[in-house]
């Protein structure tokens, strides 16, 4: 009963809009996907128990003066709080879009470490039983931060205080339901 309810709210969720997502796009900064719908579930590919790749992303209607751009994917529900699951910053302003399963950034980016302790992207994997929300945030920076490879989330959201001019999101679930 518990897993219908949420599939219920999940899917209830990318129908109640009061607004067109498309009006939104032409006018905000905005990310979007191919791969799922925002605020929907998170397709078994990008995850462990899939083929644990990054999904497409693209970005449109970039601030003025953004000199680069930083990502960070995380899960916002563990007990022990954020869990980083994908960093990335000094994007060129010239990127508008990551391929699915991207392996090799954009001239400039720089990888930084997940809470996996990689450089790279490790999706999903909540414990079995429970759903957990993921957030894909894109910010717009005014300047090129000066952290190495390998800086945590946490330095690299420490160092665009006062320069974030703006962030698009992406929300997911993902659930590894008890077989």
């Amino acid at each position: 009963m518990r897993k219908l309810f949420f599939l219920l709210v999940v899917l209830s969720l990318n129908f109640i809009s009061p607004y067109s997502y498309a009006e939104e796009a032409q006018t905000h900064f905005a990310l979007s996907t191919t791969a799922f719908l925002d605020k929907g579930i998170l397709p078994v590919l990008y995850t462990c128990d899939g083929k644990d790749i990054s999904p497409q992303l693209e970005w449109i209607n970039v601030p003025a003066n953004t000199k680069t751009f930083a990502l960070i994917f995380s899960d916002i529900d563990p007990p022990d709080g954020t869990f980083y699951h994908w960093v990335v910053f000094n994007i060129p302003v010239s990127t508008t879009s990551f391929d699915q399963g991207i392996e090799k950034l954009p001239s400039g980016s720089v990888a930084g470490i997940n809470d996996f302790k990689n450089l790279k992207y490790n999706g999903p994997c909540p414990p079995k039983g429970s759903a957990h929300t993921y957030v894909f945030t894109l910010y717009a920076l005014d300047t090129k931060l000066t952290l190495k490879e390998g800086a945590n989330a946490k330095s690299v959201l420490d160092a665009m205080q006062n320069h974030m001019l703006g962030q698009a999101q992406l929300t997911t679930v993902y659930s590894r339901w008890i077989q």
